[in-house]
């Protein structure tokens, strides 16, 4: 969760107006986890003919809004997931975003039941959300953010 930006209102994106939600520090870190709502990494499935940081690169614009050069995304593990009921092959890839990146709210794609929504946690409270058990999220964010933590050595 390296996030290079300034919360806002408003960002003006090559002309078009993408409203954001401003960080408001007060408001307790909720989903409504009634209706099955995770918090997950943005993801999805190989069903292209490309590199798998071509696929993210698509994944990233169409579930978060941010358009990131394809160069830009670090490959950082591929393991199994589901061990003992699928076993899928999972890459994790890492990249810095910027305001200038994004270009619209993404959301996933609606056709196809995509209901995303961008949730951005500041830094200094990744910690507390990473152990809070109340907060719905797989292991492989879980992992994420611990290797986030070491490799940017963040001691919060």
């Amino acid at each position: 969760m390296h996030i290079n930006r300034n919360l806002h209102e408003k960002v003006s994106t090559h002309g078009s107006a993408v409203t954001m939600t401003a960080e408001d520090s007060s408001l307790p870190i909720t989903a409504p986890f009634s209706e099955g709502v995770t918090y997950e990494l943005c993801a999805g499935i190989i069903d292209k003919n490309m590199s798998l940081a071509g696929l993210m690169r698509q994944e990233i614009l169409e579930e978060c809004g941010y358009d990131v050069p394809e160069e830009n995304l670090q490959e950082v593990v591929s393991f199994r997931g589901g061990v003992g009921s699928t076993g899928a092959l999972q890459t994790f890839f890492f990249a810095e975003v910027t305001d200038e990146m994004c270009v619209s709210k993404g959301g996933g794609n609606l056709d196809e039941g995509g209901r995303i929504e961008v949730f951005y946690l500041p830094l200094e409270k990744s910690r507390e959300f990473l152990f809070d058990q109340t907060k719905k999220k797989p292991a492989g964010l879980m992992f994420a953010f611990m290797w986030y933590f070491n490799k940017f050595k963040v001691s919060i």
